[in-house]
C-alpha cells in the first residue's frame, strides 16, 4: 500500500451509481506537485468523477478509475476538473492503462502479517500467521477499500485505541473502509461497533472482513455520511473512531463530542504533523481533551477524552 494512503471519506459526495463490480481494466491517473490544499480539493474531484479511492503521497495523488469507453474525452474531462479544482492552467497529469489482474498482483506484494501492539497483530487474508501466544489475529481483505495496517494513520489509531477501549463499550468507525478499526476493537471486547462510510466498496469489504474475523454479530455496517441526522440517536457512545482527512473530520468535531457519552472517548488519525496543531485546537474548542498523541514519521494520531460538563 503507497505511503500516505487516504481512503473515501465520510461527508464527500460520491458519483458512483454502478452495481459492485470489478472491471477487467483501471485507467492509473498520477497527479504531481500539488500543495496539501490543493490536495485536499483534488480527492473530492477525483472521487466525483468515479475514482475507487485515492492513494496520497507527499505531493502526490494516485488513482484508478474503471477503463472509460472514449479514454480522451474521459482524460479531457480530468484535466479540466483538475484546473477548475485548483485554479492552475496546467496541472502535471499522467496516467496508463493497466490490467485488474495486474494491479490486484502489485499491490499486495509485501504486504505481510503485522503486530499492532503486545496483543493485537494484522495479518492480510492471503497470508498466513503465526502469532505469539495470547495475541488477537485480525485478517483483513480490502477488496477495494482502504486498511491493512500498512499505512500509519491506521497503525496509530490501533495503538491508541488498544489503550483507550473497555470491554463491553459502545462504539463508531466513522470512514471505515475495510473495517479494519472496526474489527480489532470488535475482537478486542467491544461490546457493539457501527462502522459507517459512504463508498459502497468499502461497506462491502467491512461485512466481509467482519464476517470473516467472525465479529459479523457485533459490527453493523452501513454506506451512510456521518454528518446525517441519524447519528445522534445512535448515542450515546463511548468512543469514536475516525481516520479521516482533517477537511472533513474538523466539522465533524462538534457531532463527535454531541454523541459521546460522559468521559467518552474520541481517536482521530489521518493527520499530518503540519495539520495536527489547528485539528487539536478545534477539538479542545468543542470540549475535548488531549490524553495523547501517536507519533509515526509525518503522521499523528490523537486520543482524546470528553471534559466532564
Amino acid at each position: 500500500m503507497v505511503s500516505g494512503q487516504r481512503g473515501i471519506h465520510p461527508g464527500v459526495t460520491d458519483a458512483r451509481d454502478s452495481p459492485l463490480t470489478t472491471p477487467d481494466r483501471w485507467l492509473a491517473l498520477t497527479v504531481d506537485s500539488i500543495s496539501p490544499l490543493a490536495s485536499e480539493l483534488l480527492v473530492e474531484r477525483l472521487l466525483g468523477l468515479g475514482a475507487r479511492g485515492v492513494q496520497e503521497e507527499v505531493g502526490r495523488l494516485i488513482t484508478h478509475v474503471p477503463a472509460p469507453d472514449d479514454l480522451e474525452a474521459f482524460v479531457s474531462r480530468v484535466q479540466d476538473g483538475l484546473r477548475e479544482a485548483t485554479g492552475l492552467e496546467d496541472v502535471p497529469l499522467s496516467w496508463h492503462l493497466q490490467d485488474h489482474e495486474d494491479w490486484s498482483v502489485l499491490w499486495r506484494q509485501g504486504l505481510a502479517p503485522r503486530m499492532i501492539t503486545e496483543r493485537l497483530m494484522v495479518t492480510p487474508s492471503w497470508c498466513s500467521a503465526d502469532p505469539p501466544k495470547g495475541v488477537v489475529v485480525v485478517t483483513i481483505d480490502p477488496g477495494m477499500a482502504f486498511g491493512t495496517a500498512e499505512h500509519a494513520t491506521t497503525r496509530g489509531s490501533l495503538r491508541l485505541m488498544d489503550r483507550a477501549l473497555t470491554p463491553g463499550q459502545r462504539l463508531l468507525d466513522a470512514g471505515c473502509g475495510s473495517g479494519i478499526l472496526a474489527i480489532c476493537a470488535a475482537r478486542l471486547g467491544a461490546l457493539d461497533v457501527l462502522a459507517v462510510d459512504v463508498d459502497p466498496y468499502a461497506c462491502e469489504a467491512a461485512r466481509e472482513n467482519a464476517d470473516l474475523n467472525g465479529v459479523a454479530m457485533t459490527v453493523g455496517v452501513e454506506e451512510a455520511s456521518v454528518k446525517s441526522d441519524w447519528l445522534l440517536e445512535r448515542g450515546p457512545l463511548d468512543g469514536v473512531l475516525a481516520n479521516i482527512q482533517p477537511v472533513v473530520l474538523v466539522p465533524l468535531l462538534q457531532r463527535f463530542a454531541e454523541v459521546l457519552s460522559p468521559g467518552g472517548w474520541l481517536i482521530l488519525s489521518g493527520i499530518t504533523a503540519q495539520e495536527w496543531q489547528e485539528v487539536s485546537l478545534c477539538a479542545t474548542e468543542v470540549g475535548l481533551h488531549l490524553e495523547d498523541v501517536d507519533e509515526e514519521g509525518e503522521w499523528r494520531s490523537g486520543w482524546f477524552k470528553l471534559r466532564a460538563g
